[in-house]
């Protein structure tokens, strides 16, 4: 009588007598799940008189990054894009508004006709940044405060003179730090002003429970 071969345990190889191979990652099994935090956030307009010290810097650099992209790719001249565009309000709120557009427009979910839509936009906005450059008086190697129209019974403003900035990367980095040390000061001296009996979360600013 001849013995019966066991059965190979589950999952065996019987060409090499080795023990249960271990799964591996099938290139059909689809891409991996994707969550919402690698998802880029929605472009949504920015308000600077609101933002925190936090959010001001990265604000700041991140327009300031697009901003010389974009005086370098359609090649801006001064009359239109001055070196000195952080130090007037009116050419701030009008390139972040400009960015802001450019990023829904080249958002890749947007249509195919969005592009074509900001360079029309494009167009009108560098009219109206002529114009605050020429009401500023900012120049190439200097800048000096956008002249403000005194009312009836307001005190008149300081002189407004030209300073000559030598090195516009380097005085831009100071510019950022001060807004940022102003915006930073003013926050801490709000949540100073609260009731002690608060409970003021020192991160996030939050009152809790």
């Amino acid at each position: 009588m001849t013995d019966t071969p066991e059965a190979d345990p589950p999952g065996a190889d019987p060409t090499n007598g080795e023990g249960p191979e271990l799964d591996e990652p099938d290139v059909f099994d689809g891409p991996p799940r994707v969550s919402d935090a690698d998802v880029p956030e929605t472009p949504h307009p920015v308000n600077w008189n609101l933002l925190s010290a936090h959010d001001l810097e990265t604000e700041w650099l991140a327009l300031n990054r697009w901003v010389d992209w974009l005086r370098h790719t359609y090649g801006l001249p001064a009359s239109v894009l001055p070196p000195f565009w952080h130090h007037h309000s009116e050419l701030v709120w009008e390139l972040s508004a400009l960015h802001l557009h450019w990023l829904g427009a080249y958002d890749p979910e947007q249509n195919a006709s969005a592009a074509i839509g900001w360079h029309r936009d494009f167009a009108d906005a560098r009219a109206r940044l002529r114009d605050w450059v020429a009401a500023s008086g900012t120049r190439i190697d200097r800048d000096r405060p956008t002249r403000q129209t005194t009312w009836p019974g307001e005190e008149p403003g300081p002189p407004v003179e030209d300073v000559v900035i030598a090195d516009r990367d380097a005085e831009f980095v100071e510019f950022v730090h001060a807004q940022v040390r102003r915006r930073q000061e003013a926050e801490d001296e709000f949540y100073a002003s609260l009731d002690d009996d608060l409970d003021v979360d020192p991160v996030t600013g939050e009152v809790r429970e």
